[in-house]
């Protein structure tokens, strides 16, 4: 590992990435490579030390093989919170590391943005106010119900905080369980289908990994209790959106807050485009104002450490998949 190191920025757009690179770091050398079908060449004819690289042309064709090839570097710092599209790879040979936190926020403020569209009907009040009808309405709080977190990382942790906040009780999912702020009960995943049932909210923001493909399948989500929302900002292929699709006709899911798909784009002849009381988003939970900036900087100070010889941070384990 050399003190000054080769670094290439990868993603569709690297201009104010440079300039922030060569501010914090003034010595390092480094290229710019904008799309997936350059990187292996430039991989090639650069050999960089670290890469930075963002899915900015979502999972089809990103050149996974270049990076992880002989060729490839020690460190992919990747700009990210999600890695499935790594696949696996050897952690004696290469470091991965995310930007697992960056978004927690603005996917959380989603979360509960989609509750809050069911609790309080703004469907049924725009048609109110475009028919000028004024009938006689109740809200409905989400003070007092529960909300089952799957997945209690650094988003699941932000929506806690968030439902709290609403006076919600709140209850999730981790791999190790362990008390945890803004969270009322927390449980070891193995205990998803005894909480089901007593959720009336599910917010799904645990990672892809082989463990939790199809996770909320068709017999997890038939003990979904009645009327309840479901939100998704985990990865597609983490909801079986073809038992999703099931329950909501059959009315017992009231709605679905849905970021992520298995296919994306979603075809324009998916029947989720048309299934009632579902809204559909093109996974931009994570996207706000700054993000890759703020992903960036998490790199900087990454690679600061990187240059003193000392632990990364949010390196992520290849056997667990975060």
């Amino acid at each position: 590992m050399g003190n000054v190191p080769r670094v290439l920025l990868h993603n569709d757009e690297t201009d104010d990435l440079a300039r922030a690179l060569e501010l914090a770091h003034p010595d390092v050398g480094f290229i710019c490579c904008n799309s997936y079908e350059t990187l292996p060449d430039t991989l090639e004819r650069f050999r960089p030390d670290i890469v930075y690289t963002v899915r900015f042309a979502g999972m089809q064709g990103f050149p996974r093989q270049a990076l992880f090839s002989d060729i490839g570097p020690v460190w992919i710092a990747n700009g990210g919170a999600g890695v499935d599209h790594f696949g696996t790879w050897d952690p004696s040979r290469v470091t991965v590391t995310n930007a697992a936190g960056v978004a927690a926020d603005m996917m959380a403020e989603y979360v509960l943005g989609g509750l809050l569209h069911f609790t309080l009907d703004i469907p049924g009040l725009m048609a109110d106010k475009n028919l000028r009808r004024w009938p006689a309405r109740k809200m409905n709080p989400l003070k007092g119900k529960t909300l089952l977190i799957i997945g209690l990382g650094h988003t699941g942790r932000s929506i806690a905080a968030r439902a709290k906040a609403f006076g919600m009780y709140v209850v999730g999912t981790r791999a190790s369980p362990r008390p945890m702020k803004n969270v009322d009960e927390v449980h070891a995943a193995d205990q998803l289908d005894m909480l089901l049932s007593r959720a009336d909210f599910i917010a799904v923001s645990t990672p892809l990994t082989e463990k939790t493909r199809g996770l909320l399948g068709a017999t997890r989500l038939a003990r979904v209790k009645q009327g309840g929302v479901l939100a998704d900002v985990s990865r597609g292929g983490v909801v079986d959106q073809s038992a999703l699709l099931s329950e909501l006709k059959e009315g017992r899911l009231a709605g679905a807050v849905l970021d992520v798909f298995e296919q994306e784009p979603l075809p324009s002849d998916h029947p989720l485009w048309e299934a009632p009381d579902v809204i559909i988003s093109p996974h931009c939970s994570s996207v706000y104002e700054g993000w890759e900036a703020a992903s960036f900087d998490l790199f900087l100070k990454n690679l600061a450490l990187w240059r003193a010889g000392e632990q990364l941070f949010n390196v992520v384990d290849p056997a667990k998949g975060y």
